[in-house]
């Protein structure tokens, strides 16, 4: 789990954020989904997260698509203690298309018994995924928090 973020990064590649496309960020994202870390033995210990809207962290607004991946962590009782997410945050200049396109969150846990390619085609299939699967981010980042 220390090592996600890496891992992560590993999937990306070294191509420069010019020549990605959101699809191909969403592939590297479900590459790294689909590897198992250690997590504990509790319900939700391992997911997935997809959402988008726009925000306005810091700056000005932009329409933001962040994937994230979060693992719960015990303390030394092994009881818990935080989440640790892993998230690979895309940006995008705010045109009229990504702004009615609102917000929407949807997530995945490993342990849940659903399967992840049949999450992944539900989320492509919604409407907004025609307008964002194509679309070139200003911005990625890639960065882990404790929550």
């Amino acid at each position: 789990m220390n090592e996600a973020v890496g891992v992560l990064e590993g999937e990306l590649g070294t191509r420069a954020v010019a020549d990605l496309v959101t699809e191909d960020v969403w592939f590297a994202f479900l590459r790294f989904g689909r590897r198992l870390f250690h997590v504990l033995d509790t319900p939700d210990a391992d997911g997935l997260l997809f959402q988008y809207g726009t925000y306005a962290f810091g700056g000005p607004p932009a329409f933001t698509l962040d994937l994230t991946r979060q693992f719960e962590v015990s303390d030394s009782d092994g009881d818990h203690d935080h989440y640790a997410q892993v998230h690979c945050e895309l940006r995008y200049v705010l045109e009229p298309a990504l702004e009615a396109l609102g917000s929407f969150s949807s997530w995945f846990f490993h342990d849940a018994g659903d399967d992840l390619d049949e999450w992944a085609q539900g989320l492509t299939e919604r409407a907004a995924w025609t307008v964002i699967r194509r679309l070139h981010p200003t911005g990625i980042r890639v960065y882990q928090e404790q929550v």
